[in-house]
C-alpha cells in the first residue's frame, strides 16, 4: 500500500454510552477504502472525553486514540451516538470542544443520535441535518433553527454530514469515500463489505411509528381502535364522524386537534402499518392491498411508497427468503 504524505485525517467523538456501530462502521469503511484505492488515503482516531476505557451500550470496550486534552486538526469530525443521549446531561466540556475544533475541520457532523450533541453546540444552524427517525422529532424541537429531514439516510449541507441510524453510518462514510476517491473506489467499497453502494428508500422504511397509538378524546380513541380492527372497511371521512355521531366539519377539527393529523392520513397510516407487517410475512401485494383497504393497487402503491420510500414489492423482497435461510 502506498504511503500518502498527507493523508486525511477522520476523526470520531465517541462518548460514554456509544453505539458501538455508529464507530465500528465508519471505520471500516475509511479503512476499507485504503486497501480498494490501494494507499493510505485516510488516517483514523477515535476520541473520548478522557483517555479511559469507553463502555459502549453493548458492553464493548474501547481505548480511544486521543481525549479532548489533546490538540489536533482533522479533515473530518464526526460525532457518534449513543441510544440513550440525553441533552441535558452531556459535559459541557464536549460542547465547547466541538466548537472549538469543527469550525477547523473540513467537513464535520453526526451518526445517528449525535446529531443532538453537534446541534446543542450551535454548529448546525441553519442547515439541513438528519438523525435517528427515533430523536428526530426531539431534534427538531430542541433545536428548532435546525432543519430535519426526517426520512434521509444521510444529508450533506456545506460543511456538515449527518447520517440516520446506526448502519446509516457506513451510508454516510461511503458518501465521503466517494467524494474524496471517486466513485470507483467508493463502488469497491461498498462490493468488499457487502452493502448497497446506494440504498434504495428512506430509513421511514425502517421505523416503527407509535403514531398510531389511539389517542384524544374518548370517541375518537373508539374510532381509531374500530379502524386498526377494520382496515378494509368503509373509512371516508363522512363515515367516521357518522359512526363518531359528529358532523363531518366538527369530526376533522376535533381529530385534527387531538391527534395531529387528517383522519385520512391517519388511516392511511394504519393501513400501510398492517400491509408492512403482512408483506413482511410473504404475502403478496396485491393481496395486501385488498385486506388492508386499499382500492386498487396503484392506490396502495402509491401510499406505501409515500409512506416508506420504497415499493410494497421492494419491501417484500426483503422478506421473501427468510423462510428459507
Amino acid at each position: 500500500m502506498r504511503q500518502e504524505a498527507h493523508p486525511r485525517t477522520i476523526a470520531i467523538l465517541a462518548l460514554p454510552g456509544m453505539q458501538m456501530l455508529d464507530v465500528a462502521g465508519p471505520l471500516d469503511v475509511f479503512a476499507e477504502a485504503n486497501v480498494q484505492s490501494g494507499r493510505t488515503a485516510y488516517r483514523t482516531c477515535v476520541i473520548g472525553t478522557t483517555r479511559s476505557m469507553i463502555v459502549a451500550s453493548s458492553g464493548m470496550r474501547v481505548l480511544p486514540d486521543q481525549s479532548l486534552d489533546d490538540a489536533g486538526v482533522f479533515d473530518t469530525l464526526l460525532v457518534a451516538g449513543a441510544p440513550h443521549l440525553s441533552v441535558d446531561a452531556i459535559d459541557p466540556r464536549v460542547l465547547d470542544w466541538l466548537r472549538a475544533q469543527a469550525p477547523h475541520s473540513r467537513r464535520y457532523g453526526s451518526v445517528c443520535s449525535g446529531a443532538l450533541v453537534l446541534a446543542a453546540t450551535g454548529l448546525m444552524a441553519g442547515r439541513r441535518v438528519t438523525t435517528h427517525w427515533s430523536v428526530a422529532d426531539e431534534l427538531a424541537r430542541l433545536f428548532p433553527d435546525v432543519s430535519v429531514e426526517v426520512d434521509a439516510l444521510h444529508v450533506r449541507d456545506g460543511p456538515v454530514r449527518t447520517a440516520a441510524g446506526v448502519t446509516a453510518g457506513l451510508d454516510l462514510s461511503l458518501a465521503l469515500v466517494e467524494e474524496d476517491l471517486g466513485r470507483g473506489v467508493a463502488k469497491k467499497v461498498a462490493s468488499h463489505l457487502v452493502m448497497f453502494f446506494k440504498r434504495p428508500g428512506g430509513q421511514l422504511q425502517f421505523s416503527r411509528d407509535k403514531g398510531t397509538n389511539p389517542t384524544g378524546h374518548a370517541v375518537l380513541q373508539e374510532i381509531q381502535r374500530w379502524i386498526i380492527a377494520n382496515p378494509a372497511a368503509e373509512a371516508s371521512t363522512s363515515a367516521l364522524a357518522a359512526r363518531a355521531g359528529l358532523s363531518s366539519r366538527h369530526f376533522v377539527r376535533l381529530f385534527n386537534h387531538e391527534v395531529g393529523m387528517t383522519p385520512a392520513a391517519w388511516v392511511e397510516k394504519v393501513r400501510v402499518g398492517q400491509a408492512r407487517q403482512m408483506l413482511e410475512s410473504g404475502d403478496r401485494p396485491k393481496q395486501v392491498a385488498v385486506i388492508c383497504g386499499f382500492t386498487d393497487i396503484d392506490t396502495f402503491r402509491r401510499a406505501f411508497q409515500r409512506q416508506t420510500g420504497v415499493t410494497p414489492a421492494e419491501y417484500r423482497r426483503r422478506y421473501e427468503n427468510l423462510e428459507d435461510a
